[in-house]
């Protein structure tokens, strides 16, 4: 791969624990850049670091356990050039194969080199405000520890016999939460059975006349009440803690955590969300809710049309984005077209120094890091052909993350998970279902995709290690992934055709996928075009100057808004894929002459919809039945032609049967008088 053009490289042996070799590698794999090989650039040569610093407008160095000394040296010298760093070493170097594990090297150098934009931050802000929820003396006597670092407030639920303190350091109360909401630095509680506490408590705490909705706000809650925990997936939202009050451990280790969350803290937005691409609902009537049944946190929540995400209650799990079939909920770290890239440099690079048969592996920064390091430094380590990609959450990636690595040459790509992950995983498995489908069609083998699921490194080892590959010997695809993630879908579902080894034009895909088309029953349908209005994608549109209804396949998402929103029941998903489609233009689906005015001629409607409209009101209905047939001619006017003949010839489609004359009192009085007697 070509990089910036006074990019130094910095290739270090780390003392010679691993071979010192790889600079050949790297400059075979990385062109227009000069390789500098040493033993120890943060010990007895950091000199040489000092020098090419300043000598170089970009420089990538493949040691990540100093790179807290390497940023402090280039900040000394105020460098203003780019600074990347790659574990080469624990990926790499120490393997029992290490030997062979150049072209990887080369490879994690150049995609380290990659330039990434860092998301935006969302800052939460507590003030220490604590609501500690219990039932007993455990709750109290946390409010005790914490109550000179924290304003507290103690809410007892369930109480037992609790003596009443000499002294109120803080307030304690009696309720019951009925719902939570919020986050850190804004939770609030709706509270039933509420009530304070009398003052003349004696012998055992009393509670005066309680009343139901109360409602209290707190920055952070201590939650030992010891019942079903106030939020979903509540290990994830911070400045909520949970413990078990008769665990005295657990208990200590929830009241030591609550001082920490004082002040400002700032998380990544991981989500960008665009509402005008979310397929959410049109006119009340919900379409796609792929997001809202894998969020695991509540954070995302109907919004009308869309969704609405919440960044403050949001943990970054990635299911939104990895499921979201439009790009409406696009991950930020990095995004889409950000890691395609990386991991097309990747591939492109470890083919060009020599390798062969490479393995993806995605693995995250908190379980992946460690398991790998532990692999190097305990036992063999990472075979010499798998490629190591950090992400920040493997549910992040989408079937673009699973698909393109195989069209730019990977053998086989992984994800490592733990065997008890904190999130959801049904995303990811759905989109190695389909990546899978979509491979093995293709030709490019079996089980391609993959989920690695274990705390074990020698698990880890030997999960690898059974990968065996059914295809080496192809060409890969070249493409670069641009613009936002359904551009990049895109892109990757036609390379990944093109370069296939026996292609196929169609696939079938399981309910659920992103991508697909549609039936439609030609004969019921009429044309009103009520699914134009309701695509959010634009897969279904109209013509304007003579009726007719277009389908572009590569737009559809199958979020089944036309589908709920035709009056005819005529339109039908079809989860599949089909090559041919995804390369040509819109498609026609039904086109109709337009139905003609009789009066005038104008073209202002559809041949099928006048019909329809006239066949069930003719002879059905007494405003267009016999000598009022002739009403029916304003259905097969124009709108202008209507009005004139509704204004001009006394002609109103409204006007009803004549109405009977109203009875009268004189009416009844005829009928109860005799002939020939006064009244």
């Amino acid at each position: 791969m070509t990089l910036s053009k006074r990019r130094k490289v910095l290739v270090c042996s780390c003392e010679r624990s691993m071979p010192g070799s790889y600079g050949e590698d790297v400059a075979r794999g990385c062109h227009n850049v000069q390789v500098e090989s040493g033993d120890q650039f943060c010990g007895v040569e950091l000199d040489r670091v000092r020098t090419i610093l300043n000598g170089a407008d970009a420089v990538t160095i493949g040691c990540v356990q100093q790179a807290p000394l390497f940023r402090e040296l280039a900040e000394e010298l105020a460098y203003e050039g780019e600074l990347s760093f790659a574990n080469i070493r624990e990926t790499a170097g120490w393997a029992e194969r290490a030997s062979a594990a150049g072209p990887k090297a080369a490879a994690l150098l150049a995609m380290a080199a990659e330039p990434s934009v860092a998301p935006a931050q969302v800052t939460l802000s507590s003030n220490g405000v604590i609501l500690i929820y219990g039932r007993d003396e455990t709750a109290i006597e946390a409010g005790r520890q914490l109550a000179d670092k924290l304003d507290v407030t103690v809410l007892l639920a369930r109480r037992s016999e609790i003596t009443p303190p000499r002294v109120w350091d803080f307030p304690v109360m009696q309720g019951t939460v009925r719902n939570a909401r919020g986050h850190l630095g804004a939770f609030e509680m709706v509270i039933d059975d509420f009530a304070a506490p009398v003052p003349s408590s004696r012998d055992r705490l009393c509670f005066g006349t309680p009343r139901d909705g109360a409602i209290s706000q707190s920055d952070i809650v201590l939650d030992l009440s010891g019942e079903t925990p106030l939020f979903p997936a509540h290990e994830l939202r911070d400045g909520y803690v949970k413990a078990d009050p008769s665990d005295l451990i657990s208990v200590a280790g929830a009241i030591g955590k609550m001082a920490d969350f004082v002040g400002e803290f700032d998380k990544p937005r991981f989500i960008d969300f665009s509402e005008d691409l979310c397929a959410h609902s049109r006119s009340q009537i919900i379409g796609c809710r792929r997001c809202l049944d894998l969020c695991p946190t509540g954070a995302i929540a109907p919004a009308g049309d869309h969704v609405a995400v919440d960044a403050n209650i949001c943990a970054g799990c990635g299911n939104c984005a990895a499921v979201c079939p439009t790009g409406a909920a696009a991950y930020a770290l990095p995004d889409s077209a950000t890691l395609l890239r990386r991991l097309r440099t990747l591939l492109l690079t470890y083919r060009e120094a020599g390798g062969n048969e490479a393995i993806v592996l995605f693995h995250d920064l908190d379980h992946g890091v460690p398991l790998i390091d532990a692999l190097a430094r305990f036992g063999t380590g990472l075979p010499a052909n798998v490629l190591p990609v950090a992400v920040n959450a493997v549910m992040q990636l989408g079937i673009e993350a699973w698909a393109a690595p195989v069209a730019w040459g990977a053998i086989a790509v992984r994800a490592l998970s733990s065997a008890k992950p904190r999130h959801d995983i049904a995303g990811v498995v759905a989109n190695i279902k389909i990546a899978n489908l979509l491979t093995d069609s293709l030709g490019y083998g079996s089980d391609v995709c993959g989920l690695v699921e274990t705390d074990d490194p020698d698990v880890l080892k030997s999960r690898l290690d059974l990968i065996n590959p059914t295809l080496t010997s192809r060409e890969p695809a070249t493409f670069l992934p641009v613009g936002k993630k359904r551009s990049v879908l895109d892109s990757t579902m036609i390379e990944l055709h093109r370069v296939a080894p026996t292609p196929v034009d169609f696939v079938m895909l399981p309910a659920g996928a992103p991508f697909g088309s549609l039936e439609v029953n030609i004969d019921g349908c009429t044309l009103c075009l009520s699914c134009v209005a309701a695509c959010p994608t634009g897969a279904l549109s109209d013509n304007e100057q003579r009726p007719a209804l277009y389908f572009a396949e590569s737009a559809c998402v199958q979020c089944g808004l036309c589908a709920a929103t035709c009056p005819e029941q005529v339109v039908t998903l079809v989860p599949q894929l089909d090559f041919r489609a995804w390369n040509t233009p819109r498609r026609v689906v039904k086109e109709e002459e337009p139905y003609l005015c009789i009066h005038c001629g104008k073209p202002f409607g559809t041949k099928s919809t006048i019909e329809r409209i006239v066949a069930k009101l003719e002879g059905k209905h007494w405003m267009f039945a016999g000598e009022n047939a002739r009403r029916l001619d304003v259905v097969r006017m124009c709108e202008n032609c209507r009005i004139d003949a509704v204004m001009n010839q006394g002609f109103d489609p409204y006007a009803g049967p004549a109405r009977a004359a109203p009875r009268t009192t004189e009416d009844y009085l005829c009928k109860r008088t005799k002939p020939g007697k006064p009244v």
